[in-house]
């Protein structure tokens, strides 16, 4: 599982699988850091996980196996682009084909 730091939202929830790496004291530590709450499930239930590992999937075979990649730099500018296109411009038949930043805004404005 790759580590993706949000930060700045206290108690914002960072479901992890059970590797001896996550439940070490450096990592809760550096979770406790950047003011997360650590989410682990049962052992044999990884359900927590899956929409992560599910995304890392889509942006494995929707963009990495097209492009080849030859420094860091490319790599981080490839993800960028990727994320950029996927939140505002990619839809998803779950929310009514709109984008996850459609999906977001209309939710927001039905709440508010």
């Amino acid at each position: 599982m790759v580590l993706i730091f949000w930060g700045g939202i206290p108690g914002l929830p960072h479901h992890l699988d059970r590797g001896s790496q996550y439940a070490s004291k450096e990592y809760r530590n550096h979770l406790d850091i950047m003011k997360m709450q650590q989410s682990m499930s049962r052992k044999g239930n990884g359900w927590e996980c899956s929409p992560t590992e599910r995304f890392f999937r889509i942006l494995k075979h929707e963009q990495l196996n097209y492009e080849k990649v030859r420094t860091k730099e490319a790599a981080k500018l490839s993800m960028i682009d990727y994320l950029a296109f996927y939140n505002g411009k990619r839809t998803h038949s779950k929310w009514g084909y709109q984008s996850s930043l459609e999906f977001e805004r209309e939710f927001h404005r039905k709440t508010v």
